[in-house]
């Protein structure tokens, strides 16, 4: 049947192209206009630019680190937490964008993922742009009618060095592995047009660009902002007093994470199994590894050889299951779950079971049984869990498990995915990795532990992880042998 409703295509005369023409070009040049005249009347100042345009009125510290951006070449953000560093970035990008035609910005950092995130942030910013001015934003690129862009880049030197930007910026600078070849790709980007460069970052290692740009006299020419705690409380900031006096109290027992996190201090303690450069070394980006690492979806089936870490906990800590998959002599964290307190071990069975069943099994599944006995792993097996061992979480044992994964890691064959998550508590994966503590006994054993108020599940689950890629001997047997 003939589709009445559908247009079909007319071809035109000869002598109607160029009036047709004409017409489409006057069409374009009554847009360009209207869009220049949109552009025209935001504001150049950021502060207006961010209230009027943007629905934000800017704290004080945003207001200047705006200003010290719009008039200098390299500037640096050292803040701490929350208190609107990405916020204020993402609105500097777009009003740049806005205001200078044909400006190509990019944006860089730990991982591809996170960069998403910054694009998906100035995304929601330019739909409060007059129409007309931004395109429909995608997920890794927003293109302006003045033909300005902003993109998404992975990790990686070589991508960064391809393309010429005006702009850089790179989030989180301090936690991006491999930053000195980052960076330098990123000078040569921006020498044809002298452009410019801004990073932000909470403070992590001091083996690092980040660390530098605030220390050392060959980056003299960087515009630096310290911004701490004190500095962002209410009603100077976005932090509430009360919250924050909460969080203090539960870091009582480790000051120097207070002291990175909200005083935006560099500082680690000595005691440290895993050292903060040696966490930031194994984050898996297609530099590192050779790949853009992602938390795999547990709802989709995968293939693969699969080995789990499960470290069991009632109600002061939390169980936390972890995944790891081995291609030829190197594993890659692939799934973290974090269970809610208290504990449900029967909620616990039921995700390790449909995972399982979904994954197509896993080589070997170990679990910290130290409290609940080998009765637990009867109950894996009841519920159809295959391949599971219990692992008594014995000083010698830890001592072993903790070995392991520091040795992989320094080995470059362990890596993980950036994750961060909200829920059922604020952490991210790097803070994890480095809570526990360690220290020589007189025995000669190595004890492990980590600060009141932090937790080390995720840890563990991990170790336990890496560890049943291996076989497990006897457990190690200390004795002391009388004199005779």
């Amino acid at each position: 049947m003939h589709n009445y409703l559908k247009k079909e295509a007319k071809a035109l005369r000869p002598s109607q192209i160029l009036p047709r023409w004409l017409e489409v070009q006057q069409g374009n040049s009554q847009l360009r206009q209207t869009v220049e005249q949109k552009t025209q009347q935001l504001s150049d100042a950021p502060a207006e630019f961010f209230e009027q345009t943007l629905g934000f009125k800017p704290y004080g510290y945003q207001k200047e680190f705006a200003e010290t951006f719009e008039s200098n070449q390299f500037t640096a953000a050292r803040w701490c937490r929350q208190s609107g560093k990405t916020q204020t970035i993402s609105a500097l990008l777009l009003k740049y964008a806005v205001k200078n035609p044909n400006a190509a910005i990019g944006i860089v950092g730990p991982s591809w993922r996170q960069t998403k995130r910054i694009i998906a942030r100035i995304a929601a910013y330019s739909r409060m742009l007059p129409s007309g001015i931004a395109f429909k934003p995608q997920k890794t690129q927003i293109h302006f009618a003045n033909g300005s862009s902003i993109e998404a880049f992975p990790n990686s030197p070589e991508t960064i060095r391809g393309p010429t930007l005006h702009v850089v910026y790179a989030d989180e600078f301090n936690f991006v592995a491999n930053d000195q070849e980052l960076y330098d790709a990123i000078l040569y980007t921006l020498g044809t047009t002298d452009g410019k460069f801004v990073c932000s970052s909470t403070p992590w290692h001091t083996d690092s660009v980040f660390f530098k740009i605030f220390n050392h006299k060959d980056f003299g020419d960087f515009k630096t902002s310290h911004v701490t705690v004190e500095q962002a409380l209410s009603p100077n900031g976005p932090l509430k007093p009360n919250i924050i006096q909460r969080i203090k109290t539960q870091m009582g027992d480790d000051p120097s994470r207070w002291r990175r996190e909200m005083k935006a201090e560099w500082v680690e303690d000595d005691n440290v199994w895993l050292t903060q450069s040696l966490i930031a070394a194994c984050i898996g980006t297609q530099q590192n590894c050779g790949q853009e690492l992602r938390e795999f979806d547990s709802q989709i089936p995968q293939r693969g050889d699969f080995f789990a870490g499960l470290d069991l906990a009632q109600t002061r800590d939390y169980t936390a299951l972890s995944i790891v998959e081995r291609e030829d002599d190197r594993l890659y964290l692939r799934h973290l779950k974090i269970f809610q307190q208290p504990t449900v071990y029967a909620t616990v069975l039921g995700y390790i079971k449909a995972l399982q069943d979904r994954w197509n099994g896993f080589e070997r599944l170990r679990v910290d049984f130290t409290r609940e006995g080998p009765s637990f792993i009867a109950d894996m097996e009841n519920a159809g869990i295959r391949n599971a061992e219990g692992v008594n979480f014995s000083v010698p044992r830890k001592s072993e498990m903790a070995g392991l994964l520091k040795q992989r890691m320094l080995n470059k064959q362990f890596y993980y995915p950036l994750l961060n998550w909200e829920r059922p508590y604020r952490g991210d994966i790097c803070t994890e990795l480095n809570v526990e503590r360690y220290d020589l006994r007189r025995d000669g054993s190595v004890g492990f532990s980590h600060p009141f108020g932090t937790h080390d599940d995720v840890f563990w689950s991990i170790a336990l992880a890496v560890y049943a890629t291996g076989e497990m001997g006897p457990e190690p047997f200390l004795a002391v042998i009388p004199r005779g």
